[in-house]
């Protein structure tokens, strides 16, 4: 990923397709394009795909198919109850995370100066 560890992508990427889909439902390939524009260009579909089917596995997301203009119906996800729930608790886990992160990081510049 360009500029982002992918490893930490990879530990944040429910928490932003929770918060992109809680916005505006959207299929597949549109998330994608969603997520690229917003600062993860290298996000490929062979991750986010996975990533989808795990989160309607878990029932955080539901599926419905809908007809398009220009070929075949496209399977779009929705926020569910439980998506709804587990997204407050990422966002507070990743609050919690950035603060201590930032409070550790502050601390190391300050005793380093």
């Amino acid at each position: 990923m360009s500029g982002h560890d992918p490893q930490m992508l990879k530990g944040v990427l429910s928490l932003l397709l929770l918060r992109l889909i809680a916005d505006q439902d959207g299929y597949g390939y549109g998330i994608v394009t969603r997520l690229q524009q917003s600062g993860f260009p290298d996000l490929a579909e062979s991750t986010v795909y996975p990533a989808l089917t795990r989160l309607e596995s878990a029932g955080h997301l539901e599926s419905y198919l809908l007809r398009s203009v220009a070929g075949p119906a496209r399977k779009y996800y929705r926020m569910t109850d439980s998506g709804r729930t587990e997204l407050a608790r990422a966002d507070a886990a990743w609050t919690a995370l950035v603060t201590a992160v930032a409070t550790l990081h502050d601390t190391a510049l300050t005793e380093e100066a």
